[in-house]
């Protein structure tokens, strides 16, 4: 008995020396990434330069670890992973047998966590839960500690004031590390406003929370069970404007406001932002592995203690050129089986289609993307708006990596009633978000900008391109001389028929509009939070739908997409004002034609 006591007291004291460290300096490197959609390859598959690629930013990891010594440095993800091209398509729907290929490359390139992104969400439970299940089985946990079961009994008034349990996430909230002789703590959380950009099918069993307070809460939670020396959180939350007013995008509102995290990991707006302070720092490296997140804390202490931190925050851009030629050959056969299934042909079509022309008027382009919705259901007219910005499908045989450009999203195919008050509402909100107020100078609403990316002047679109949705199944005029709220005038129905304010009409839209996508619903009158009400069909994404319609249909003819009886048509007035300002702002935009 003396001898298990003295044994038991032996190793208490070990473990106690173990927990306390070492008076010194240490110094962790922090990497990250976030918003890659599928930027996985660093060659296309139909050929051209080389690309951005996971394997050009594992060269970066790679000389870093080498630097430091791997032991000193983590390496993290902020989301959308399995969205944005061919691969990730591939392995979530397609090959569904073998291994998917996202796993085996994280855990190739010795990823510590990743976040849930709004486009890994998605992708739906079939696919991101059997992700979290490989990531898991390769350590590497796959975070969304604001996703909540909807089994939780916690009410929204305790949870306000506790937060909820980590039980209760339907993802893992966060995982301790020992690294550079520190116990750090990496949080990862996912976008607190995916109702507005999904339907609830994708996301069914869980609800997400507003990041505030609840990485606050939990921050405080671990700090006090886990004791870690440095804290780490990453969001699939966008920079925002640090006011409070964007629940999708609150990194700044964190970032003013947290206590006890040394770093904040954040994403989702695309837009590479660094912020510094003494206390904590923001790293965002845009999209699409142009770079890498780096932050580095030196850490001393004292007497058991730490009593200082030095901490800096950067962004590494990524040279395409320098791509890890190993881990290029090690993932070569999967390369080749994404590359025989995008150039796979799916049909012809008759005329080059351009998505800018979107913003001008009637549409090669809009009129085919309406031409599935009104065509491939049996809704009366059809909402849509140009999700790729500017891009031309050459005519032709059509590939299936064509379908990308034309709709590059897995939005869901929706078919709802609405009203004729409302459409109009709803076209007036469209158009309002798309052009200008005062059209002595701009048809168009563009201004000119810092572009990030060069940091030089460009011209863009105040607001997004893909909230600029036109209706088709009409005939109408939008006046560039009216104010706001009176610029739309229906004509009649494609058909001829009168155009009724009072009657309801069933109308196609994206899953992304029907959950409250864009706001545009919800300001036209109809509450999205109420949608199931109205919806009277639901189809696969439409890029499925498109596809679809290529094997009944065989190729895609400027006959067949603007049949005026079905698409009918809208235009700018006055004619020739509208004409002569497009002209210039078209320019602006893209450049002299």
């Amino acid at each position: 008995m003396k001898n298990s006591l003295t044994a038991i007291c032996i190793l208490s004291v070990a473990a106690l020396a173990c927990n306390r460290i070492k008076d010194g300096n240490y110094t962790l490197e922090l990497l990250t990434t976030n918003d890659v959609h599928g930027c996985w390859f660093d060659s296309s598959y139909t050929g051209g330069s080389q690309q951005k690629s996971l394997f050009a930013i594992n060269s970066i990891v790679s000389k870093v670890r080498d630097s430091v010594g791997a032991d000193n440095v983590l390496l993290i993800d902020a989301g959308d992973c399995l969205q944005g091209n061919n691969a990730p398509y591939y392995y979530n729907y397609i090959d569904t047998a073998d291994e998917h290929l996202f796993p085996r490359l994280v855990s190739y390139m010795k990823y510590d966590a990743v976040c849930v992104g709004n486009h890994d969400i998605e992708t739906a439970h079939p696919v991101y839960d059997r992700i979290t299940s490989l990531l898991a089985s390769y350590g590497i946990p796959f975070m969304g500690g604001n996703a909540i079961k909807n089994s939780t009994e916690v009410s929204e008034e305790e949870a306000l004031a506790n937060g909820y349990p980590f039980e209760d996430r339907y993802f893992p909230t966060y995982k301790i590390f020992s690294r550079a002789g520190l116990k750090v703590a990496v949080l990862g959380y996912t976008n607190p406003n995916m109702q507005a950009w999904l339907s609830e099918s994708v996301w069914s069993g869980m609800t997400f929370k507003s990041l505030i307070p609840l990485v606050q809460q939990d921050v405080d939670k671990i700090r006090k069970k886990e004791e870690p020396h440095i804290v780490i959180v990453a969001v699939h939350s966008g920079t925002g404007e640090g006011d409070g007013t964007i629940l999708e995008s609150q990194g700044l509102d964190l970032y003013k406001s947290l206590r006890g995290v040394d770093f904040l990991v954040c994403s989702h707006n695309h837009r590479p932002y660094i912020a510094e302070n003494d206390s904590i720092c923001l790293i965002n490296t845009g999209s699409h592995a142009k770079n890498v997140g780096h932050g580095s804390v030196t850490v001393t202490v004292k007497d058991g203690k730490v009593v200082s931190k030095k901490l800096s925050a950067s962004n590494i851009p990524v040279d395409e050129k320098d791509a890890d030629t190993v881990m290029r050959n090690f993932f070569r056969p999967d390369f080749l089986k994404v590359k025989e299934f995008t150039l796979s042909p799916v049909g012809y079509l008759d005329k080059d289609m351009a998505t800018r022309s979107a913003y001008t008027g009637m549409s090669s382009y809009m009129n085919f993307i309406h031409t599935i919705g009104l065509k491939m259901t049996d809704a009366e007219l059809s909402i849509a708006a140009p999700l790729t910005y500017d891009k031309t499908i050459l005519a032709g045989q059509i590939v299936f990596n064509d379908l990308f450009t034309i709709y590059p999203y897995e939005n869901q195919l929706y078919v709802i009633k609405m009203t004729g008050k409302e459409i109009k509402d709803y076209l007036e909100q469209s158009y309002d978000l798309w052009i200008t107020t005062d059209s002595t100078d701009h048809l168009l609403r563009i201004q000119q900008t810092d572009d990030p990316r060069n940091n030089q002047k460009r011209w863009s679109f105040v607001n997004r391109s893909y909230n600029f949705d036109s209706v088709a199944g009409l005939f109408y005029t939008v006046d560039i001389d009216k104010p706001a709220g009176e610029r739309i005038r229906i004509l009649s129905m494609a058909d001829g028929k009168p155009f009724e304010t009072g009657r309801e009409y069933k109308v196609a839209v994206t899953s992304y509009r029907a959950s409250g996508g864009g706001n545009l619903l919800d300001k036209a009158g109809v509450n999205t939070d109420r949608i199931d009400e109205r919806i009277v069909a639901r189809y696969p994404e439409y890029r499925n739908m498109i596809y679809r319609y290529l094997t009944e249909n065989k190729s895609v003819t400027q006959d067949a997409i603007s049949e005026r009886n079905t698409i009918g048509g809208w235009e700018f007035i006055p004619r020739l004002k509208a004409k002569k300002l497009l002209e210039k702002d078209m320019s602006l935009l893209f450049g002299e034609e």
